[in-house]
C-alpha cells in the first residue's frame, strides 16, 4: 500500500497541471487520493485476521484453521485492491483518450492558422490558446463520448464493489458466535471473530465512500448529456 501511495504522487501533481486539464480533471484524481487514504485505513483491522479468529479449542488444530477456510470463503483485502486498480484504469483510460483528443485538436488549430495565413498573404503569429489547452467538450462530441463511458465504466466498478462489501464480506463479520464443523473434524467447533465491530466500520467506511462516488459520477453523467450534448 505504501508503495501505491508512492506510485500516486506523480499522477496528482500532473492531476493540477492546468496545461494538461480537461473538465473536474482535478475532481477524479482528488476521489482516487481519498479512495486510496480509505482502503488503507480500512485494511488495518483486518491486518491480522486469522489471529482474531478463535474457536473453543485449545490446540492450533488444522479444524480452527478449516473453520476460518470455511468461514472467509470469500476474498478480501486482495479483492478490494483489485477493484482500485480498475478504477485507477478508468481514469488512465480516460486520460488516454483526452490525450488523442487533445493532440487533435491542436493539429486542427495548427491547420486553421496556417490556412489563414496563407490566404491574408502575410506571417502571422498563431494566438495562444488561453485555456492551457482544456478541450472544449462542446465541440468535440466525441470526446464526451468516451469521457461518458470511463464514468459509466467507473460507475459499474463502483456498483460491483459495494456488492463485494456487503454481501461478501459483512455477513462473516457478525457478533454472534457461529458453529462449525468440518469434513476434516467431525467434532463442532463454536468459533467468534475478535474485534468485529471494528471490521464491520471499515466495511461501511469503503461502501460510504463508494457510494457517493457513484452519486458524483452519475449525475456528473447526466449534467454532461445535458450541457454539452443537448445544449441545455
Amino acid at each position: 500500500m505504501a508503495a501505491l501511495v508512492t506510485g500516486l504522487i506523480p499522477i496528482l501533481r500532473t492531476a493540477v497541471d492546468a496545461t494538461t486539464t480537461y473538465k473536474c480533471r482535478s475532481m477524479w484524481f482528488g476521489f482516487l487520493c481519498i479512495r486510496l487514504v480509505i482502503l488503507f485505513l480500512a485494511e488495518l483491522p483486518f491486518s491480522k485476521l486469522d489471529a482474531d479468529f478463535s474457536c473453543n479449542s485449545t490446540r492450533d488444530s488444522i479444524c480452527i484453521k478449516a473453520c476460518f477456510n470455511r468461514h472467509f470463503d470469500k476474498p478480501m483485502m486482495v479483492a478490494w485492491n483489485f477493484i482500485y486498480v480498475l478504477v485507477i484504469l478508468s481514469v488512465l483510460l480516460m486520460e488516454l483518450f483526452t490525450s488523442h483528443f487533445r493532440s487533435l485538436a491542436q493539429k486542427r488549430s495548427s491547420r486553421q492558422v496556417k490556412t489563414d495565413v496563407e490566404l491574408q498573404g502575410e506571417a502571422q503569429v498563431a494566438p495562444t490558446d488561453p485555456r492551457g489547452g482544456v478541450i472544449d467538450l462542446h465541440r468535440d462530441r466525441g470526446a464526451v463520448g468516451f469521457y461518458l463511458l470511463s464514468i459509466s465504466l467507473r460507475i459499474l466498478v463502483e456498483v460491483w464493489f459495494v456488492y463485494v462489501l456487503l454481501s461478501w464480506n459483512l455477513p462473516a463479520l457478525n457478533n454472534s458466535p457461529f458453529k462449525c464443523s468440518t469434513d476434516i473434524c467431525s467434532e463442532l467447533h463454536v468459533c467468534v471473530v475478535s474485534a468485529a465491530p471494528e471490521k464491520r466500520m471499515s466495511i461501511y467506511a469503503l461502501a460510504s465512500i463508494s457510494g457517493l462516488l457513484i452519486v458524483c459520477s452519475f449525475f456528473f453523467c447526466i449534467y454532461s448529456i445535458a450541457h454539452y450534448l443537448c445544449n441545455f
